[in-house]
């Protein structure tokens, strides 16, 4: 068997990465009116850095006018707090759409002008105020018909509450390392092999989401090789009583590397299983369980580590 390697990489990770659409668990809004009593908007500090978070009480309870409401209410400052509002003359929503739990918000250009820090605490304070709503399962950015993109010129597309890790407003260079253990392809294809990296990202970011986005890049050795098609998108990722969530698009569906139809499940598993808290993993597609991997895994399993695949030194 072949030795498998231990390497210190650090891997660069952009500053406030804004997490892309996706739900925890099984098209759960995390935001739910179910997990939490009463309802809170969340507005910009007056430095721009981070989001405060303010009770409130709607006075409206139809969909509509509920979203109305919260929306007129992110363009107050709430007095007394040291907040400022999060919508401005500038920078508001032109109209809105509702369908089949996807909120649409329409923004002017001038949305397209607003810093990269800046433009992700708005996003986020609006996210997590409207996915309260009974009924919005996510939120779409859209300047005025188009999606919102990001650095790469891809498109954000829905989002949630769990879209968002908790510092959205560190500071640049405030970065965190941790050790990870990835788990890539064999040379055959049938077993899994271990790369150990010190990664090195911001504080902004889960390490989950860092964690599946080098799978998806592949290994940084010789002696292992990729197994998610590099074409993937990681949508969302989240964690919640120990159950890692990964919502991927249908790259992941695709037929990129011969290898068995475990290999890839396991070695976002495994690798995932690694990170202390995580004991299990779902995998979503596209939002959705209700599919099957090369007519043999089911996706609405919950997936636990296993060590068998795991090549033995």
């Amino acid at each position: 068997m072949r030795q498998k390697k231990s390497v210190a990489a650090i891997l660069a990770v952009l500053l406030l990465l804004a997490v892309l659409p996706g739900c925890s668990g099984q098209r759960q809004t995390a935001s739910s009116q179910e997990d939490q009593e009463g309802y809170v908007i969340y507005y910009l500090n007056q430095a721009e850095t981070g989001v405060g978070a303010v009770a409130y009480e709607p006075q409206m309870t139809e969909q509509k006018e509920l979203i109305e409401e919260l929306l007129e209410q992110l363009s107050v400052a709430p007095a007394d707090t040291g907040l400022k509002e999060v919508l401005t003359q500038d920078i508001k929503v032109s109209r809105y759409e509702l369908e089949e739990g996807q909120l649409s918000l329409h923004f002017e250009i001038a949305y397209q002008n607003l810093g990269s820090v800046k433009e992700i605490l708005i996003r986020m304070a609006v996210v997590r105020t409207l996915c309260q709503v009974p009924g919005v399962e996510y939120v779409s950015f859209l300047i005025g018909d188009n999606p919102l993109m990001d650095s790469k010129e891809t498109p954000i597309g829905p989002m949630n509450a769990d879209s968002f890790v908790e510092n959205p407003g560190g500071a640049e260079g405030d970065y965190t390392t941790a050790t990870a253990t990835l788990y890539f392809a064999n040379a055959d294809g049938d077993k899994l092999v271990q790369e150990v990296v010190e990664i090195s990202y911001s504080s902004s970011i889960s390490v989950e989401r860092v964690v599946v986005e080098q799978l998806i890049k592949g290994p940084l050795t010789d002696d292992a090789y990729p197994v998610i098609p590099p074409d993937t998108k990681l949508i969302s990722v989240s964690t919640k009583d120990g159950i890692c969530y990964v919502n991927l698009d249908n790259g992941f569906l695709k037929q990129g590397y011969d290898v068995t139809e475990a290999v890839p499940i396991y070695s976002i598993v495994n690798s995932l299983t690694a990170i202390p808290g995580i004991s299990k993993v779902q995998i979503l597609i596209n939002g959705e369980t209700n599919l099957v991997f090369r007519e043999s895994i089911r996706f609405d399993t919950i997936f636990e580590r296993n060590l068998d695949i795991v090549e033995e030194e």
